[in-house]
């Protein structure tokens, strides 16, 4: 199975009102593996950062200025992501841009989902933690991901984090009746995978030689009495000096 995990950066909040994508990341899993093939760029968006836009993302229109244009990338693009899995967190927001960046090239591209599937892990995660913030963010902290480098948003950096994420929440690791691992507890996506302090230990019987001598005696004339054996597990014989 080939996946890509996909992410953009844009100068605001709605391409319908001229905002354009600036950076895209995508990072290639091959069998829910990281294969080490990534798509990265970054794009000049020939319009205005919208208030705001720039300190989440920290990109400006001087350090953009030399980047290629999006139709200058979108054969590259396009050929990454063909015919494979996008994973994408708000699927709608992403999708809307990048179908709108096609269409300013012409009609012969047609959209996104003419050539991928997708799963959108923000809904994935509203089923999963309903009532619950589900920012990326915030699945970090609830799935043990590490995103402690994430400092501001980014394309490539969001992509692979998203990754971890995505990996955790399909893991079956909150299915197996252990429950979630609580939101706020630090942790590794695959080496927590629950929080084993709510389990409570075996107890333990111990007794003594004379004691188990007692024991069985009573077992005999209860397996006798009732015809069929009665035994709940091997008691541990204590080593004690009362015997």
């Amino acid at each position: 199975m080939r996946q890509i995990i996909l992410d953009t950066e844009t100068t605001g909040l709605e391409w319908k009102k001229g905002n354009r994508v600036v950076e895209i990341g995508c990072v290639e899993y091959l069998e829910r593996r990281p294969s080490g093939n990534h798509f990265h760029r970054y794009l000049k968006p020939d319009c205005e950062f919208e208030p705001g836009a720039q300190e989440v993302t920290g990109l400006t229109l001087e350090f953009l200025a030399d980047k290629p244009t999006f139709a200058e990338v979108a054969e590259d693009f396009l050929a990454f992501i063909d015919g494979a899995e996008l994973i994408i967190h708000n699927a709608a927001f992403d999708l809307g841009f990048l179908d709108n960046e096609l269409s300013l090239l012409g009609d012969q591209y047609g959209r996104i989902t003419d050539r991928c599937s997708v799963i959108d892990t923000l809904k994935m995660a509203r089923e999963r933690f309903p009532g619950q913030r589900n920012s990326l963010d915030a699945l970090c902290k609830r799935l043990g991901v590490d995103n402690a480098h994430r400092q501001l948003h980014g394309g490539l950096l969001d992509a692979q984090i998203l990754g971890d994420v995505y990996i955790a929440l399909t893991s079956g690791q909150e299915e197996i009746g252990f429950g979630s691992v609580d939101e706020g507890r630090p942790g590794t996506a695959h080496a927590q995978a629950f929080d084993t302090s709510r389990l409570l230990p075996r107890p333990r019987v111990v007794v003594t030689a004379s004691e188990l001598e007692a024991h069985e005696a009573r077992l005999a004339k209860l397996r006798k009495k009732a015809g069929r054996a009665i035994w709940d597990g091997e008691p541990e014989v204590a080593e004690a000096a009362s015997a």
